[in-house]
Parts: structure tokens; sequence; C-alpha cells
């Protein structure tokens, strides 16, 4: 199966990409993403890396003191921009940001489909400021979300693209360890979707419910968060 470079895989993409984060799942996501944000970064300048259209980086800017975006596609970023978000075109592997430049560097989403996971990581630790944090969010290869995507059909994401026309690595936490540049300790974790099989099991009335009261309070709980199908590693930079 041929690959699609990422900045034509998600110009492609741009055009469905809010047409199911209104449903419960995403919402979910969504949710569990911005309040582990929230905790590091309430009053702080941050930089969101791989901000897509801006919908959590919108929700970020409320409570942060500066909040801006980087995105490798143009598509995604006119959404961003029409939202009055400060964005910029550019790679995660070359971020335009001075160091030492901001308190908080976070990426959701995005990490999993970059090759050069260890310049990723080299670059978000350059901007922070010392003290500061980088909440890393990876594709857990220990999940039963990991599993679902191994046998389930390709999800399509635009008219002729699907979710496996991108570059997608899936990794443990020694492989993620293994990543970080010297000056980053990983100090905790949160994991993203622990228990939910299916994005559908949302949608149904009371366990939809349930599952979601579920997925927030394992979200930190060690031993549960290990496993959640996306494991953000919060970071401290020395």
């Amino acid at each position: 199966m041929s690959r699609l470079d990422n900045r034509a895989y998600y110009d492609d993409f741009a055009g469905w990409y809010e047409r199911e984060r209104h449903l419960p799942y995403h919402r979910m996501l969504d949710d569990l993403e911005v309040e582990l944000v929230e905790r590091y970064a309430a009053g702080k300048q941050v930089l969101e890396v791989g901000c897509g259209t801006g919908l959590i980086l919108d929700r970020v800017g409320q409570f942060a003191s500066t909040a801006r975006g980087i995105d490798l596609s143009g598509g995604m970023l006119a959404r961003a921009a029409s939202r009055g978000l400060a964005v910029a075109q550019a790679s995660a592997t070359d971020l335009p940001i001075a160091t030492a430049s901001v308190d908080v560097a976070y990426s959701f989403k995005v990490l999993a489909h970059i090759p050069d996971i260890t310049g990723v990581m080299r670059e978000m630790a350059r901007v922070v400021r010392p003290g500061g944090w980088v909440l890393a969010e990876f594709y857990n290869a220990r999940s039963i979300r990991r599993l679902v995507k191994a046998v389930k059909p390709p999800t399509a994401v635009s008219e002729n693209t699907h979710d496996e026309h991108v570059f997608t690595r899936y990794d443990d936490a020694r492989a993620i360890r293994s990543y970080l540049p010297p000056e980053l300790d990983w100090v905790t974790s949160r994991g993203i979707r622990v228990i939910t099989p299916a994005a559908a099991v949302l949608r149904v009335p009371l366990i939809g419910a349930a599952v979601r009261w579920a997925e927030h309070r394992l979200a930190d709980l060690p031993g549960a968060r290990d496993v959640g199908g996306f494991l953000v590693a919060c970071c401290q930079k020395r």
C-alpha cells in the first residue's frame, strides 16, 4: 500500500477532520487532553505542536496566558486561522520558536505519525524553559485500541484517503523513554481511552455515560493509565 507524505495526507484530511469531532468519543478524548494541559498550563505560555484546525488550541487559549500552534498542513491551518488563533506553518522537527521561550509544549495525535520522533522531542524540549513541561502523546502498543486497529478495516479520512495512508508508529513505555532527550524527566503519565473498546460504545445511553465516567477516573490511575490507547508522557525539563 502506498503512503502519502504527512503534509499531503493532512491537507486531504482537513475537509473531513471536524465531521465527527462533536460525537461523544472525540469529545471525551478532547476533554481528557484539555484537562491535562490545564494542570500544567493555566496562566502560562503554551505551544501546541501539530495544532490541526485548532479545536484543542482554542480551548487551551481560554486558560493559558498565550497559546500558539504550529502545523505542517496548510489546509488544517486555514481553519485554525479562521478561529482567530495564533498559528504558523512549520515542521515539528524544526520549530520556529525561540529556545526556552514557552512554559509548556504539548502534542496530541501527532507524534505517532512522525518518523523522526527523537528530533521532535529534542525540539519540544528546546523551546521549553527549565522547569517547564513537555506533554507528549504516543499511540500505545500495549492497549485495547492497538488490538482493535490491527483487525479493523481502514477508516476513511476523505473521499480518496484512509488512515493507513499515513505513517503510524505504536510505542511502549520503554520505546518512549528512548526518545527523550537527557534534559527531560518523565514524571508521570495520563492514559486516554483505557477501556473503551470502540467509539460507538460512547453513543449508547447509560453505558456511554458509565464508560466516560470510568475513563476519567482511570486516566491517572497507575496500572490502568499504562494501557491507555493514547499514552501521554508528562515530562519536566531540568
